[in-house]
């Protein structure tokens, strides 16, 4: 395994349990579990059986030009210092995607004036990262994740705007979904 490898392991690891910490200090919340656990315990499913299949270990595609690993350890450093800005940004109200908080805010300041959702995206630009500086197999779960995360954040935007019917149509509509002018 190469170094760039390592490092994009290592991080991820970092990532992860930070993020399981944090979820310590968050507001109580109503989660919608139940309703979507089919959909959530089949990507960790897929997810795992991919990594798993012996034929990936044996014929792994790994990224050999280091152009490519620089530019991909950048995109995924880049995305995982998004999702943690986000996630400092957006404080205890942060929850289990479609979870609903009881006493939420809506927060707009920090990535959050860009973008609705900079954590979903920050963590998609990770994957992406992780792909193009480790191995295009990481094309599965990026396609997954990002699908999960699309139809979160639609599910999310329905129930914003229930909860804040004042102002959250005028910050969705000054803001994008996850790509900054973009989506």
């Amino acid at each position: 395994m190469h170094v760039i490898a390592f490092i994009i392991a290592g991080c991820w690891i970092a990532f992860w349990l930070y993020w399981i910490a944090a979820a310590f200090r968050t507001k109580s919340s109503q989660p919608r579990w139940g309703q979507f656990a089919f959909v959530r315990i089949l990507i960790v499913i897929v997810i795992i059986l991919l990594d798993r299949v012996t034929a990936f270990h044996r014929y792994r595609s790994v990224t050999h030009n280091p152009v490519l690993q620089g530019i991909g350890l950048a995109i995924f450093l880049l995305g995982l210092g998004l999702a943690i800005w986000a996630r400092l940004y957006i404080g205890r109200n942060w929850g289990m995607p479609m979870s609903r908080k009881n006493d939420a805010e809506l927060v707009t300041t920090g990535p959050y004036r860009f973008i609705r959702n900079p954590i979903y995206s920050g963590i998609l630009l990770g994957a992406i990262g992780t792909m193009l500086a480790v191995s295009l197999y990481w094309l599965v779960p990026v396609v997954l994740v990002g699908a999960y995360f699309i139809y979160s954040a639609v599910i999310e935007a329905r129930d914003m705007g229930a909860r804040f019917p004042d102002t959250y149509p005028a910050y969705k509509q000054s803001t994008k979904m996850m790509i900054p002018f973009i989506l």
